[in-house]
């Protein structure tokens, strides 16, 4: 992998300075091995926003203009930008992070991970949860065995809104359920099942439920989200053998709480007239976590990868692995059924025969 580092350091874009966006220029602006931080946009009120608190920062209208003066960039644009964006600055020979969902096909994900290998530059994905101390508490307990045998996980991601306009729910914020599920599990699932409906937008189901199938370990994961509840919710619950965790990512303090209780089948042989299972209760545990900033730390992995040539934790794979799931979601809502996971793999393989090996990438205003 050839340097990217000028003389002063590294020089980052981030594409699309939203919500999102502005903070990425906050966390890169922090780092010491970043010289420059420039935006690119075209709102001019966006740009304005962000200058008001980093006067300084060069700003572009379009990508084009800011690749001779960009080593890497940050793309946090709407989700049917990803592919192409990440697809020109690659080509261009630039280092990609892009926010999640990674692609919204998985023939995009399929040619931004090759055009990075071709051009030899990091490609990462912006799974931020696994970044977050409390998600690393969580696959070191299953790791070691801490909660027995797996039982079943379920997780919930609801609010009311944030509608996107060109992705439905399933994909604005079950990669990142996905992403913490795959990381905590050390696994990727083998089928899905899909479950969506459209209410108060016509065109994009704003509620969903997915079940996730793993076979290493043996294991089943609910997943609801729902841009079309009351109640803000971002929550992970690990029902084990032996022990029950709930992670819980809108607590202040006690994020992660073990829960030492569950239940014991009776002796069949026992008396008929006592219940069929026994309950354990103990006690509820809060373990220490690390405080730190997720963003933070995916950034400054993010520009190491970059300098020292190390493959991201979050690499294109990563993002790949996600959007399969996602692209059998959507099969499996539309057909009423479960999809394997194998399922789009062959079919992405019988695409790519039929045109010669790569999909194009069409249709796609870019900022």
């Amino acid at each position: 992998m050839t340097s990217a580092e000028g003389p002063e350091g590294l020089r980052v874009g981030v594409v699309g300075i939203g919500y999102w966006g502005s903070k990425h220029v906050r966390t890169m602006r922090s780092l010491s091995s970043v010289s420059q931080v420039a935006v690119i946009d075209p709102s001019e009120e966006r740009v304005a926003a962000v200058r008001h608190s980093f006067p300084e920062v060069p700003a572009f209208r379009d990508l084009e203009s800011a690749l001779p003066h960009i080593d890497a960039l940050v793309i946090a644009t709407p989700p049917t930008t990803h592919a192409p964006l990440a697809c020109a600055a690659m080509a261009a020979g630039k280092h990609v992070l892009v926010e999640k969902p990674f692609a919204t096909t998985l023939e995009d994900a399929h040619q931004m991970v090759e055009i990075a290998s071709e051009n030899d530059v990091v490609l990462m994905v912006g799974h931020t949860f696994e970044y977050h101390s409390a998600v690393w508490a969580l696959r070191e307990m299953v790791a070691r065995g801490d909660l027995g045998e797996l039982y079943y996980l379920d997780t919930s991601r609801l609010n009311l809104g944030l509608y996107q306009h060109d992705v439905n729910v399933l994909f604005d914020l079950a990669p990142h359920d996905i992403s913490i599920l795959n990381y905590v599990l050390g696994s990727t699932p083998t089928s899905v099942e899909c479950w969506g409906s459209r209410h108060a937008h016509r065109r994009l189901e704003d509620i969903a439920y997915l079940r996730v199938c793993y076979d290493e370990p043996h294991v089943e994961a609910n997943v609801h989200v729902s841009w079309l509840d009351p109640c803000k919710v971002r929550r992970m619950t690990v029902v084990g053998s032996s022990k029950m965790v709930v992670f819980d990512d809108l607590e202040g303090e006690e994020r992660i709480r073990v829960h030492n209780k569950g239940v014991v089948q009776s002796d069949e042989t026992a008396d008929l007239t006592m219940p069929p299972m026994s309950y354990r209760y103990g006690e509820v545990v809060a373990p220490y976590l690390v405080v730190n900033e997720p963003l933070l730390l995916e950034d400054e992995h993010f520009v190491d990868c970059i300098l020292t040539g190390m493959a991201p934790l979050t690499d294109g794979a990563n993002g790949l692995a996600v959007v399969e799931v996602l692209e059998a979601a959507q099969l499996s809502m539309r057909e009423h059924r479960e999809v394997f996971i194998d399922e789009v793999r062959r079919s992405l393989r019988t695409g790519l025969a039929h045109v010669g090996g790569r999909p194009a990438v069409l249709g796609r205003e870019a900022v």
